[in-house]
């Protein structure tokens, strides 16, 4: 699993949030690339991307400044689940 996050400027509003999310969301689904998870945060000023393989920054660039907002740093990074859940899956899955 790897944990993609992109820099993103000039969020100011849950609706800011939802357009980045979802302009995200149809540039991986283009590109057959399905994310466990898609996050926006106007507070972070981030997107967070979960999935199986890593995302290409120019990938996630491209998408969100087609929305018009301006994007910053970009991390992509291996990514283990923690939690309870994510241990009892974990269980389930190596038998």
């Amino acid at each position: 699993m790897y944990r993609t996050t992109l820099g993103v400027d000039g969020m100011m509003c849950g609706m800011c949030e939802a357009h980045v999310r979802e302009a995200v969301l149809k540039a991986l689904e283009r590109n057959l690339i399905a994310a466990k998870k898609v996050t926006a945060s106007k507070s972070n000023k981030t997107v967070v991307v979960l999935a199986e393989r890593p995302i290409a920054e120019k990938l996630l660039r491209t998408a969100v400044e087609a929305t018009g907002y301006e994007t910053t740093h970009f991390r992509c990074e291996s990514y283990v689940e923690k939690g309870f859940f994510a241990r009892i899956g974990s269980f389930f899955s190596n038998n």
